[in-house]
């Protein structure tokens, strides 16, 4: 085993967080490592925000042509090439890589490739060769969270769906979270048999009941079958399809400190339980958000080798967007927490419901 010179800062995960993170301590002269075992950008380039979106707005354009008859338009959807659009979808996001691996060239940061194992509070251990810094930044991201049911080996996680060559001809979906709801949409504009299935009675339970409440109605409009208070218990093939199984109501879930999720325990300034580890990002299970991973990044690095010890991110007030159909956004607290903070006679709720004036001439109203 090898040991090359030390770094004042290594980066585990080059993810948007952690990118940032790295370019932005290498800007303020520090010598920077990240450590990366798969395709750089992390989540939202590979297998999250961007082939999502692209996948999103293939989908709408397919509910636009369904909507230009109502316009006047005489147009007829004769068949989608989705292999065509999967294969101009990966070349983009390729061409991302390429910007990413320039960037980091550029600002100076080393690109160690391999997966990443302590070894000590400063050292790494990367396919062999051993890499210290007097900080280390976790910045792994999340992952998809499989059931230990029977036959999870037969199903897909959220990544395999940037994989599919041709669109099912039915798909289940278990999850209510927001890309449960927002794979649903999409596959179901692409012609699947699209079923739900979700533990509660309505989708993306930590939204503003309204948000909730409104984006359950219009999945269920829409012609996917939500399966409400189900949890899949088991699966199985049987001549060439699945047959799923489920549970109804309820299902039960060294080094730095991790909290029951699994997701590590950091503090406002992004430290974890052991001195000179950080952690930021989606590995710490809270607002996974690609905007608030970058900003995290840089406010630890202007921490660490600015002239700010102090920097930290404020996390009110975080705007975020579910790409449902139609799509949903919020920002700040929710009803819920407002009463629950202020006291409910504190609380004023104003609401305003209409039709936007695009589904003014159209069958299909929203």
């Amino acid at each position: 085993m090898s040991t090359l010179a030390k770094f004042d800062l290594l980066v585990i995960g080059g993810g948007s967080g952690g990118i940032a993170c790295a370019r932005k301590a290498a800007e303020l002269g520090a010598k920077v490592g990240l450590i990366e075992s798969g395709n750089i950008g992390g989540t939202c380039v590979n297998v999250g925000c961007v082939p999502k979106k692209m996948s999103f707005n293939c989908a709408s354009h397919i509910e636009y042509l369904k909507h230009m008859q109502d316009y006047g338009f005489s147009v007829e959807l004769k068949s989608i090439d989705f292999r065509s659009f999967k294969l101009k979808r990966d070349a983009y996001i390729h061409k991302l890589n390429d910007i990413y691996l320039t960037n980091l060239k550029k600002s100076g940061v080393e690109l160690i490739n391999g997966f990443g194992k302590f070894v000590s509070n400063s050292t790494i251990d990367v396919n062999g060769t051993e890499y210290c810094a007097d900080h280390i930044v976790i910045a792994t991201g999340g992952y998809p969270s499989v059931p230990k049911i029977p036959g999870a080996d037969l199903c897909m996680t959220s990544d395999g769906f940037f994989e599919l060559e041709t669109i099912p001809r039915s798909v289940l979906i278990s999850g209510a979270g927001y890309i449960a709801v927002e794979l649903s949409g999409i596959l179901k504009a692409l012609g699947s048999d699209v079923y739900l299935a979700i533990r509660y009675d309505k989708v993306l339970r930590t939204f503003d009941s309204l948000i909730s409440d409104v984006v359950t109605k219009e999945i269920e409009n829409s012609g996917v079958n939500i399966m409400k208070h189900s949890s899949v218990s088991s699966v199985e093939q049987i001549n060439g399809n699945l047959r799923v199984s489920f549970n109804n109501n309820k299902d039960p879930i060294d080094g730095v400190e991790l909290d029951q999720t699994g997701h590590v325990k950091v503090d406002e300034l992004q430290n974890t339980s052991q001195k000179g580890i950080y952690a930021l990002g989606d590995v710490c299970g809270k607002w996974l958000l690609t905007p608030v991973a970058i900003a995290s990044g840089r406010k630890l690095a202007v921490r660490l080798f600015g002239d700010d010890p102090n920097a930290l991110l404020e996390y009110s007030d975080i705007p975020s967007v579910v790409f449902s159909h139609p799509p949903a956004a919020t920002v700040g607290i929710t009803e819920d927490e407002a009463i629950k903070t202020f006291g409910r006679e504190n609380i004023k709720t104003y609401t305003s419901v209409f039709t936007p004036m695009y589904y003014a001439i159209t069958e299909e109203k929203s």
